[in-house]
Protein backbone atom coordinates (compact mmCIF):
# COMPACT_ATOMS: atom_id res chain seq x y z
CA UNK A 1 0.00 0.00 0.00
CA UNK A 2 1.58 3.02 -0.85
CA UNK A 3 0.70 6.87 0.67
CA UNK A 4 -2.83 7.41 0.20
CA UNK A 5 -4.86 11.22 -0.55
CA UNK A 6 -3.30 14.45 -1.90
CA UNK A 7 -1.17 14.89 1.34
CA UNK A 8 2.73 15.95 1.66
CA UNK A 9 4.41 12.66 1.12
CA UNK A 10 1.32 10.94 -1.90
CA UNK A 11 3.00 8.01 -3.34
CA UNK A 12 5.46 6.25 -0.77
CA UNK A 13 6.03 2.93 -1.28
CA UNK A 14 9.21 2.89 0.89
CA UNK A 15 10.08 4.78 4.39
CA UNK A 16 13.83 4.78 5.62
CA UNK A 17 15.46 5.79 9.19
CA UNK A 18 17.64 7.79 10.98
CA UNK A 19 18.12 5.94 14.72
CA UNK A 20 19.71 7.87 16.95
CA UNK A 21 17.46 10.52 18.08
CA UNK A 22 15.07 9.20 15.61
CA UNK A 23 13.58 6.05 17.29
CA UNK A 24 15.28 6.20 21.05
CA UNK A 25 17.24 8.70 22.91
CA UNK A 26 21.05 8.58 21.78
CA UNK A 27 23.13 10.13 24.79
CA UNK A 28 21.80 7.64 27.68
CA UNK A 29 22.88 5.11 25.58
CA UNK A 30 26.79 6.26 24.70
CA UNK A 31 26.69 7.36 28.65
CA UNK A 32 25.90 3.94 29.19
CA UNK A 33 28.26 1.85 26.94
CA UNK A 34 31.41 3.84 27.94
CA UNK A 35 30.69 3.43 31.49
CA UNK A 36 30.99 -0.49 31.09
CA UNK A 37 34.08 0.20 29.16
CA UNK A 38 35.71 2.12 31.68
CA UNK A 39 34.81 -0.69 33.90
CA UNK A 40 36.22 -3.24 32.00
CA UNK A 41 39.08 -1.55 31.47
CA UNK A 42 39.74 -0.91 34.76
CA UNK A 43 41.41 -3.93 36.10
CA UNK A 44 43.71 -4.38 32.72
CA UNK A 45 44.38 -0.72 31.89
CA UNK A 46 43.67 1.62 34.57
CA UNK A 47 45.76 4.83 33.46
CA UNK A 48 43.53 4.34 30.03
CA UNK A 49 40.66 3.75 31.66
CA UNK A 50 40.90 7.23 33.52
CA UNK A 51 41.97 8.98 31.30
CA UNK A 52 38.45 8.17 29.47
CA UNK A 53 36.41 8.67 32.86
CA UNK A 54 37.92 12.05 32.38
CA UNK A 55 36.21 12.74 29.25
CA UNK A 56 38.43 11.72 26.27
CA UNK A 57 36.27 12.36 23.20
CA UNK A 58 36.41 10.28 20.29
CA UNK A 59 35.03 13.32 18.16
CA UNK A 60 38.39 15.13 18.21
CA UNK A 61 39.85 12.10 16.11
CA UNK A 62 37.62 13.25 12.81
CA UNK A 63 40.22 16.30 12.21
CA UNK A 64 43.19 14.49 13.09
CA UNK A 65 41.97 11.56 10.35
CA UNK A 66 39.62 12.75 8.07
CA UNK A 67 39.67 9.61 5.87
CA UNK A 68 37.98 8.38 8.34
CA UNK A 69 35.54 10.77 9.60
CA UNK A 70 32.41 8.78 8.56
CA UNK A 71 33.16 5.75 10.59
CA UNK A 72 32.92 5.87 14.29
CA UNK A 73 33.80 2.24 14.99
CA UNK A 74 37.00 2.92 12.97
CA UNK A 75 37.66 6.40 15.08
CA UNK A 76 36.54 4.73 18.91
CA UNK A 77 39.21 1.97 18.02
CA UNK A 78 41.91 4.06 17.16
CA UNK A 79 41.30 6.11 20.09
CA UNK A 80 41.68 3.27 22.33
CA UNK A 81 44.55 1.76 20.22
CA UNK A 82 46.73 5.14 21.14
CA UNK A 83 45.34 5.47 24.56
CA UNK A 84 46.70 2.21 25.71
CA UNK A 85 50.33 3.03 23.99
CA UNK A 86 50.22 6.36 25.46
CA UNK A 87 49.94 4.42 28.45
CA UNK A 88 52.36 1.82 28.02
CA UNK A 89 49.55 -0.69 28.61
CA UNK A 90 48.78 -3.40 25.62
CA UNK A 91 47.31 -1.97 22.84
CA UNK A 92 45.85 -5.72 21.82
CA UNK A 93 43.32 -4.74 24.64
CA UNK A 94 41.58 -1.84 21.98
CA UNK A 95 39.54 -4.72 19.75
CA UNK A 96 38.10 -6.69 23.00
CA UNK A 97 37.56 -2.88 24.94
CA UNK A 98 35.76 -1.62 21.52
CA UNK A 99 33.76 -5.17 21.49
CA UNK A 100 32.26 -4.30 24.96
CA UNK A 101 31.36 -0.95 24.10
CA UNK A 102 29.38 -2.01 20.83
CA UNK A 103 27.38 -4.62 22.58
CA UNK A 104 26.26 -1.95 25.29
CA UNK A 105 25.59 0.46 22.28
CA UNK A 106 23.61 -1.71 20.93
CA UNK A 107 20.94 -2.06 24.56
CA UNK A 108 18.63 1.28 23.27
CA UNK A 109 15.18 2.54 24.26
CA UNK A 110 13.22 2.97 21.82
CA UNK A 111 10.48 5.58 22.73
CA UNK A 112 6.86 4.50 23.55
CA UNK A 113 5.25 4.82 20.46
CA UNK A 114 8.48 3.73 18.07
CA UNK A 115 7.50 -0.54 18.03
CA UNK A 116 3.97 0.21 17.12
CA UNK A 117 3.93 2.88 14.34
CA UNK A 118 6.95 0.66 13.09
CA UNK A 119 4.96 -2.76 13.23
CA UNK A 120 1.93 -0.94 11.17
CA UNK A 121 4.63 0.25 9.10
CA UNK A 122 6.20 -2.69 8.00
CA UNK A 123 2.71 -4.31 6.99
CA UNK A 124 2.56 -1.47 4.34
CA UNK A 125 6.25 -0.20 3.30
CA UNK A 126 9.25 -1.47 3.20
CA UNK A 127 11.60 -0.25 5.80
CA UNK A 128 15.28 0.75 5.92
CA UNK A 129 17.74 2.24 8.52
CA UNK A 130 20.57 4.80 7.42
CA UNK A 131 22.54 5.90 10.25
CA UNK A 132 25.88 7.31 10.46
CA UNK A 133 26.67 5.99 14.00
CA UNK A 134 27.26 2.26 14.62
CA UNK A 135 24.38 1.01 15.87
CA UNK A 136 23.24 -2.06 14.08
CA UNK A 137 19.03 -1.86 13.89
CA UNK A 138 19.36 -5.82 13.49
CA UNK A 139 20.95 -6.27 17.26
CA UNK A 140 17.45 -4.25 19.08
CA UNK A 141 14.01 -5.76 19.29
CA UNK A 142 12.85 -3.50 16.42
CA UNK A 143 15.17 -5.02 13.27
CA UNK A 144 12.11 -7.50 12.80
CA UNK A 145 11.07 -4.42 10.83
CA UNK A 146 13.25 -3.52 9.05
CA UNK A 147 14.28 -4.75 5.27
CA UNK A 148 17.34 -3.21 5.05
CA UNK A 149 20.05 -1.41 7.21
CA UNK A 150 22.81 1.10 5.70
CA UNK A 151 25.42 2.40 8.52
CA UNK A 152 28.06 5.17 7.09
CA UNK A 153 30.71 2.66 8.87
CA UNK A 154 29.75 -0.36 6.98
CA UNK A 155 28.84 2.17 3.60
CA UNK A 156 31.86 4.03 3.28
CA UNK A 157 30.16 7.32 3.22
CA UNK A 158 27.88 9.04 5.82
CA UNK A 159 24.87 11.64 5.31
CA UNK A 160 24.40 13.80 3.63
CA UNK A 161 26.42 12.01 1.03
CA UNK A 162 23.46 11.15 -1.52
CA UNK A 163 25.17 7.74 -2.45
CA UNK A 164 24.09 6.24 1.46
CA UNK A 165 20.76 7.38 0.58
CA UNK A 166 20.57 5.82 -3.07
CA UNK A 167 21.66 2.89 -1.45
CA UNK A 168 19.16 2.53 1.02
CA UNK A 169 16.40 2.84 -2.61
CA UNK A 170 18.43 0.00 -3.75
CA UNK A 171 18.33 -2.54 -1.25
CA UNK A 172 14.62 -1.85 -0.35
CA UNK A 173 14.10 -2.10 -4.48
CA UNK A 174 12.19 1.83 -4.15
CA UNK A 175 12.98 4.91 -6.21
CA UNK A 176 13.93 7.88 -4.23
CA UNK A 177 11.15 9.61 -5.58
CA UNK A 178 8.74 7.22 -3.71
CA UNK A 179 10.66 7.11 -0.67
CA UNK A 180 10.31 8.80 2.63
CA UNK A 181 13.17 9.57 4.65
CA UNK A 182 12.57 10.43 8.13
CA UNK A 183 15.43 12.09 10.79
CA UNK A 184 16.02 14.42 13.67
CA UNK A 185 18.87 16.34 11.81
CA UNK A 186 17.75 18.84 9.36
CA UNK A 187 21.02 19.31 7.48
CA UNK A 188 22.31 15.29 7.61
CA UNK A 189 18.29 14.01 6.95
CA UNK A 190 15.82 16.59 5.79
CA UNK A 191 17.78 18.83 3.26
CA UNK A 192 20.57 15.59 2.42
CA UNK A 193 17.52 13.63 1.63
CA UNK A 194 15.57 15.64 -0.64
CA UNK A 195 18.64 16.73 -2.29
CA UNK A 196 19.10 12.86 -3.03
CA UNK A 197 15.77 12.78 -4.77
CA UNK A 198 13.69 11.05 -1.41
CA UNK A 199 10.99 12.64 0.38
CA UNK A 200 12.02 14.13 3.83
CA UNK A 201 10.12 14.08 7.13
CA UNK A 202 11.75 16.53 10.13
CA UNK A 203 11.25 14.71 13.78
CA UNK A 204 12.12 16.70 16.29
CA UNK A 205 11.03 15.08 19.68
CA UNK A 206 9.88 17.33 22.42
CA UNK A 207 11.83 14.55 24.79
CA UNK A 208 14.87 16.03 23.79
CA UNK A 209 14.28 19.57 24.10
CA UNK A 210 15.47 21.39 21.38
CA UNK A 211 12.88 24.36 20.97
CA UNK A 212 16.26 26.71 19.46
CA UNK A 213 16.90 24.49 16.46
CA UNK A 214 13.35 25.79 14.96
CA UNK A 215 13.55 28.71 16.23
CA UNK A 216 16.93 29.47 14.93
CA UNK A 217 15.56 27.76 11.37
CA UNK A 218 12.90 30.79 11.48
CA UNK A 219 15.10 33.22 12.11
CA UNK A 220 17.19 32.72 9.10
CA UNK A 221 14.28 32.37 7.06
CA UNK A 222 13.98 28.66 6.23
CA UNK A 223 11.63 27.30 8.40
CA UNK A 224 11.06 23.54 7.01
CA UNK A 225 7.82 21.50 8.12
CA UNK A 226 8.35 19.33 11.48
CA UNK A 227 6.55 16.79 13.35
CA UNK A 228 6.99 15.99 16.78
CA UNK A 229 6.20 12.30 16.60
CA UNK A 230 6.14 9.14 14.10
CA UNK A 231 2.46 9.02 14.76
CA UNK A 232 2.01 12.55 13.62
CA UNK A 233 3.73 11.51 10.43
CA UNK A 234 2.11 8.77 9.66
CA UNK A 235 -1.25 10.46 9.62
CA UNK A 236 0.16 12.65 7.05
CA UNK A 237 1.34 9.70 4.97
CA UNK A 238 -1.67 8.33 4.79
CA UNK A 239 -3.64 12.00 4.38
Amino acid sequence: MTGQGGGPFQGIQAITLDLDDTLWPVLPVLAQAERELVEWLAPRAPLTAQTLAAGRSVLALKSQYPEHAHDMSWLRRRLLHDLLTEHHEDPALADPAFAVFLEARQRVTPWPEVEGILAAWASRYRIAAITNGNADVHRTPLGRYFSASISAPAFGAAKPDPRIFHAACDALGVEPGATLHIGDDLELDVLAARRAGLHAAWLLRPELGRPSVVNNTERRGALQPYFFSLLSIDNAVQR
